[in-house]
């Protein structure tokens, strides 16, 4: 089992983490403002969901053998890139309202599913889980399978309390935007073009060098 100590240690560095920008912080932010306090808790959930199901696949072992195909970066942030591509055509084809309407539910399982799959399909995560959470195992402390699974889920509440803490300020921000006729028009233009962005970023992301 993780001991104490090293369990600080993890969270102090998880927390250095979170606080440098990133994609899941702007996805989160985005998606508060263009869909409200729900929207950018559903985004936190997808983002949540994605990290228990990379951890599962990190404790066993199945993200070592994707990594050692060499083809699979590229297979996943090609896909990652078409599909933040589409979303972004969609935001802007169908701007989300701060306040959403009576398809509320449907909505945010929308805004959850994709979260979720935009974690899963960037090749950074996968290596982000296969190369941070094993610096914090020590074998001598047993099974080292239940550590990674430890490590991984901490690591997953963690990022619900802050990306929900983001989403909420996003929201708040969302609001605020939404009771001027003119900045609310521009919401999906604002939302679609964060996702343009990341669907680049994914793109022009460097394979990492065998070593």
């Amino acid at each position: 089992m993780v001991d104490l100590s090293t369990l600080s240690i993890f969270l102090l560095a998880v927390l250095a983490l979170f606080l440098s920008p990133g994609p899941n912080m702007a996805f989160v932010l985005s998606h508060g403002v263009a869909h409200g306090p729900q929207g950018g808790f559903a985004a936190a959930l997808g983002i949540t969901a994605a990290d228990l199901t990379l951890t599962l696949l990190t404790a066993t072992g199945v993200t070592a053998l994707v990594a050692a195909w060499p083809a699979s970066f590229d297979v996943l942030r090609y896909l990652g890139a078409v599909y933040l591509l589409w979303l972004a055509v969609q935001a802007i084809r169908s701007p989300g309202k701060a306040v959403i309407t009576r398809r509320e539910h449907a909505s945010l399982v929308r805004v959850f599913r994709m979260a979720m799959l935009n974690s899963l399909l960037n090749p950074k995560a996968l290596l982000f889980f296969m190369v941070f959470l094993p610096q914090f195992v020590v074998e001598s402390r047993g099974n080292v399978a239940l550590q990674l699974t430890v490590l991984g889920c901490t690591l997953s509440l963690a990022a619900l309390l802050f990306n929900s803490a983001l989403g909420a300020f996003g929201g708040q921000v969302g609001t605020f935007l939404n009771r001027s006729p003119r900045a609310a028009k521009y919401q999906g233009w604002f939302l679609g073009g964060v996702l343009f962005w990341l669907a680049v970023r994914l793109l022009l992301l460097e394979r990492p060098s065998p070593r």
